[in-house]
């Protein structure tokens, strides 16, 4: 089978590309992944991540898509619909919805999601009281990324590593529990495709 491989929105420099995909590789191995993660490829802005995909895929390459979903999604599964209408990005003519992963709206929606990780991670410092709990948890995936990633930052930013995007979130992102995060549809169905179709250990 040729090649998988993942762009990613995040990243930015050496350093922070390396943090991405080690973030990303290790949230997936620790979903059941291990031995079936494909090649993670960091690219920065969320357009850069999409003119790749859009040049891999047009070479052939087996490809997949990860980015922030910016606004609240009305059918998570209608990922190019979504896409079209909020930032005028065409589908490539051999991908399809499957191939997209909306992390809705922000990555740092999973991030809140995880309260127990933030609490072993920012150990008496976290002002749980300032993020959002909703029930059902999905209900996080509705609120506006700036909303969750303000009160992400004001919850901790009496910590002494408090968070930053870039390598502190890539590095936060590997300790989420998928268990926990498989409670938001974003990252139910992308685990769901990905268990369908990544190859099986041999």
């Amino acid at each position: 089978m040729s090649e998988i491989r993942i762009y990613v929105e995040g990243g930015g420099n050496a350093k922070i590309d390396n943090a991405c995909k080690k973030g990303f590789h290790q949230l997936l191995e620790n979903a059941g992944f291990k031995g079936r993660v494909p090649r993670i490829v960091a690219c920065g802005s969320r357009d850069v991540a999409y003119d790749r995909f859009k040049t891999a895929i047009n070479a052939g390459i087996t490809a997949l898509l990860i980015v922030d979903s910016e606004d609240p999604v009305s059918d998570i599964s209608k990922t190019w619909e979504h896409l079209k209408k909020r930032d005028s990005w065409e589908r490539p003519a051999k991908a399809n919805d499957e191939q997209v992963f909306l992390m809705t709206t922000c990555m740092e929606t999973w991030v809140v999601a995880d309260i127990e990780t933030l609490r072993k991670i920012f150990p008496n410092c976290l002002k749980e009281k300032l993020l959002p709990k909703p029930s059902p948890l999905s209900e996080l995936e509705k609120l506006d990324r700036h909303a969750i990633q303000d009160a992400l930052d004001t919850a901790t930013n009496r910590c002494p590593n408090a968070y930053k995007k870039g390598k502190r979130s890539f590095a936060l992102l590997a300790h989420l529990s998928p268990a926990t995060l498989k409670r938001l549809l974003s990252f139910q169905r992308m685990h769901t495709i990905l268990d369908r179709d990544l190859p099986s250990i041999r």
